[in-house]
C-alpha cells in the first residue's frame, strides 16, 4: 500500500456523502490508503501528509497546512472558486471534473423539455384533482434549441437532442472552433439576439463569468418568442431574476425549468415558487451515483499517472 494517503475532503458534492466517493476510489486504487476528513480539524490534520486531495474546494487557510500536496482533484468542472494563484505558486497541479456532469445533467435537460412540450405539469395537476379531461399538448420536433455553452455538458445535451428532429444553435466563446450544433455563434450581442429571436428552447449550460453574468435579462426576454422555454442548469446569476419574474408575469415565456436560481437557495417567499409554468429543482441535476463513479475514474487515472512519474494529468487546468 502506498505510504502517502489520498485525502477526500468532508465537503460533499451534489448532496451525496463523500464516503461514497471514497468507496469508489478505494475500489479503483486498492493499493492506496484513502482517508476521509470528517471535521475541519480533521482536514487540517490529514492534509499535512496527503500528496493527493479530492474535494469540492480548498481555501487559502487549508492550503497552508498542505505540506506535501502535489495534486488537488476538484470535484467540480468549474475552478473559479479555487485560489488558483496560490495553488500554482505552491506547485500543486489542479484537475477538474470536466465530463463527469454530462450524462446526468443532459438527461435532466431533455426531461425538462419533454415535460413542458407534453405538458406533464398540467397532467399532474389534473391527476391530483382526479380529473379526466383531455388537454392539448405540443410536439418538440421541428423546434429550434439554442444551447449556451458547448463544454462537456453542452455537448452531451446536443448529443441527446440528435434524433428529436430539432435544429440546434450553439453559443461559445470561440465560434471559429465550430461544434456539434447546426450553427455556432459567439457572444456578440447582435448575433446572440438574432439567434434568440428564433429560439423555441433556450438551454443555459455555461460557466458563470463576467460575460455570462446577467446574460439573459429584460432585452433578451423581449427578443425571445413568447412561447419559448428557458432551461437553466448553468448558474443562477446567468439570468436576471427580476427580468425572469417580469417576463413570466406578463406571459412573455412559455415557462422555465430551473435547477439553479439567484438567490440560491431560493427563499420560501420568492415569487418563482408560485408560477404554474415554472419547474424548480434544488441544484441537483447532477445527483446520481454515477457522478461519483465517473469522478473516481478520473482520480484513479491521474493517481496512476502520478505513480508512473508522468507530468501531464487528465483534465489538468494548472
Amino acid at each position: 500500500m502506498s505510504s502517502e494517503p489520498i485525502l477526500v475532503l468532508r465537503r460533499g458534492t451534489h448532496g451525496m456523502p463523500v464516503s461514497d466517493l471514497a468507496r469508489e476510489i478505494r475500489e479503483r486504487l486498492p493499493d492506496h490508503e484513502i482517508r476521509v476528513a470528517e471535521t475541519p480539524d480533521g482536514e487540517r490534520e490529514l492534509i499535512a501528509d496527503a500528496r493527493i486531495t479530492v474535494g469540492m474546494g480548498i481555501d487559502e487557510e487549508l492550503l497552508s497546512h498542505a505540506e506535501n500536496l502535489d495534486h488537488f482533484a476538484c470535484a467540480y468542472a468549474g475552478t473559479g472558486h479555487l485560489p488558483m494563484g496560490s495553488l500554482e505558486e505552491a506547485g500543486v497541479r489542479v484537475t477538474n471534473a470536466a465530463g463527469v456532469h454530462g450524462p446526468n445533467i443532459a438527461e435532466q435537460v431533455i426531461g425538462s423539455i419533454l415535460a413542458f412540450s407534453r405538458d406533464f405539469l398540467k397532467g399532474r395537476d389534473q391527476q391530483d384533482a382526479h380529473e379526466w379531461r383531455h388537454y392539448q399538448t405540443d410536439e418538440f420536433m421541428g423546434s429550434t434549441v439554442t444551447v449556451v455553452g458547448l463544454g462537456a455538458i453542452g455537448e452531451a445535451i446536443v448529443e441527446r437532442l440528435d434524433g428529436f428532429g430539432v435544429d440546434t444553435i450553439g453559443v461559445r466563446y470561440t465560434p471559429e472552433k465550430g461544434g456539434p450544433t447546426d450553427e455556432v455563434i459567439g457572444f456578440e450581442e447582435r448575433a446572440l439576439h438574432e439567434a434568440l429571436s428564433r429560439t423555441d428552447v433556450l438551454v443555459l449550460a455555461c460557466p458563470l463569468t463576467d460575460t455570462t453574468r446577467g446574460l439573459i435579462g429584460e432585452e433578451e426576454f423581449v427578443t425571445l418568442p413568447e412561447d419559448a422555454l428557458l432551461v437553466n442548469i448553468a448558474r443562477g446569476p446567468v439570468v436576471e431574476t427580476d427580468a425572469l419574474v417580469s417576463a413570466l408575469r406578463r406571459n412573455k415565456l412559455r415557462g422555465a425549468a430551473l435547477d439553479v436560481t439567484d438567490p440560491e437557495p431560493l427563499p420560501e417567499d420568492h415569487p418563482l415558487w408560485d408560477f404554474g409554468n415554472v419547474q424548480i429543482t434544488p441544484h441537483n441535476a447532477g445527483h446520481t451515483p454515477r457522478y461519483y463513479e465517473r469522478l473516481a475514474d478520473i482520480v484513479a487515472e491521474n493517481v496512476e499517472r502520478i505513480d508512473a512519474g508522468e507530468s501531464g494529468l487528465k483534465n489538468q487546468v494548472v
